[in-house]
């Protein structure tokens, strides 16, 4: 987001030592390669300030872009809603600006060196129209911007079709290096994202890699790329990239955020984020079964699958169906965690959900909470049972979390748990 006039410039003189375009579909990491440590996931009322500060006024020079927006954090430029955050961008006169929006960061409340940082959103187009997901160094404050580094995960301007993702950091001044993405439908979701260790930072968009750098061993002077990072997404309006809007751009303008998550991997390259605080997650529960947890278990999951319709079902008797999370590093806040069982009425049935947290390995189950509620008593045919548990803070350290649903008394049930009509579910404070 910086000074983005300069790239071309730049970009030409270390293209050859720093990476390459590889264009085609990159396989990706299998689930259990990443482990989640922090994340948004935007299910509240509210931006939640345990993550998010914000960027307000015209910064110097128009954010170095001269960018026309005045940045607020007002709810009518940035908010929570139907599950997403909304960035909107606005024509009116606030602030001695003609135009209104909102950049919002992650600064001194969450940082990150090395993972897999990715969000879904479905951006706006138009002439002059500039949304950004993009990190930058930590050390801003001491060492100004390029020394900080800075990572662009995704910028798109005006009426493109594809996004942009680069680098820019201080190598005798500004360098930076970056491409485009494939063509694609930018006002429509997609997963854009960067996976970044102390080798190399790679893009993707809905899983196709289309670019990556070489920083190994501070090549071409990227030492700020092996530094903590923060997360910034923001909507401007004009600047020396994009020009300014023109009779045929519409406002208001709305960016839209998913989620935002970020990921560390099991190779040891990955360090952990500053804070350890964990955002609300559901947790839906799969068909798929987790190897290297000591037990016959089934996956647990953020991420939505396609399955619809009554399966796939388990029968609910005294023996335990197991569910397993994967890895994960960070604490939840104390309060209601519920659990969302979808169960046939086959007559009195007491089933009883136990949520335990274990070692990374399956072993030393540690009880949080359990309840047993007759599902007879909770609705007729295929219904919903929520368990509820009032949990202090929760602490994970390369641990997992696990539930275990079992019959205690009466008839056998069956349970069917897929992520959509019938979304049986453990959703966290």
């Amino acid at each position: 987001m910086f000074k983005r006039k300069l790239l071309i410039v730049s970009t030409m003189a270390v293209t050859l030592a720093l990476g390459c375009f590889v264009p085609g579909k990159e396989a990706k990491a299998a689930d259990n390669s990443w482990n989640l440590v922090w994340g948004d996931e935007f299910n509240g009322s509210t931006i939640n300030t345990n993550n998010w500060t914000y960027d307000i006024g015209t910064g110097s020079g128009g954010w170095g872009n001269n960018e026309l927006e005045y940045y607020t954090n007002r709810p009518e430029n940035a908010r929570v809603e139907n599950g997403n955050l909304v960035i909107e961008a606005r024509k009116e006169s606030y602030g001695g600006m003609g135009y209104t929006s909102a950049r919002m960061k992650t600064q001194e409340l969450q940082n990150f060196t090395y993972g897999k940082v990715e969000a879904r959103m479905k951006l706006p187009a138009g002439q002059g129209i500039w949304p950004a997901f993009w990190m930058l160094g930590k050390n801003i404050p001491q060492v100004n911007w390029p020394a900080c580094g800075e990572i662009d995960i995704m910028e798109h301007v005006n009426n493109e079709s594809s996004t942009h993702g680069t680098i820019h950091w201080d190598y005798n001044g500004h360098q930076s290096y970056g491409t485009t993405s494939p063509n694609i439908d930018v006002t429509q979701y997609h997963v854009y994202s960067v996976e970044w260790d102390k080798d190399a930072i790679k893009w993707f968009v809905d899983g196709t890699k289309y670019l990556e750098a070489n920083i190994s061993n501070n090549i071409n002077g990227t030492d700020e790329f092996h530094k903590p990072f923060f997360i910034l997404f923001n909507l401007a309006v004009g600047g020396e990239w994009p020009k300014n809007p023109d009779g045929s751009t519409a406002f208001p303008a709305k960016m839209y955020v998913d989620y935002v998550r970020v990921y560390q991997g099991n190779g040891g390259s990955q360090t952990q984020p500053t804070s350890s605080k964990l955002p609300s997650n559901t947790w839906y529960l799969f068909n798929q079964s987790v190897t290297g947890v000591g037990a016959s278990s089934q996956d647990m999951q953020i991420g939505k699958a396609g399955v619809s319709g009554w399966q796939p079902t388990k029968n609910v008797n005294a023996g335990y169906n197991l569910w397993t999370t994967p890895t994960i590093n960070g604490t939840y806040n104390a309060g209601k965690w519920n659990f969302t069982l979808w169960t046939n009425n086959p007559g009195t049935s007491n089933i009883a959900v136990d949520l335990y947290k274990v070692n990374n390995d399956g072993t030393g189950e540690t009880l949080l909470g359990s309840q047993t509620v007759d599902v007879s008593k909770t609705g007729g045919g295929n219904h919903p049972t929520v368990y509820s548990y009032n949990l202090g803070q929760v602490s994970l350290a390369n641990q997992r979390l696990r539930v275990k649903i079992h019959k205690v008394s009466g008839a056998d049930a069956v349970m069917c748990y897929n992520t959509n009509d019938f979304s049986t579910k453990l959703v966290t404070p």
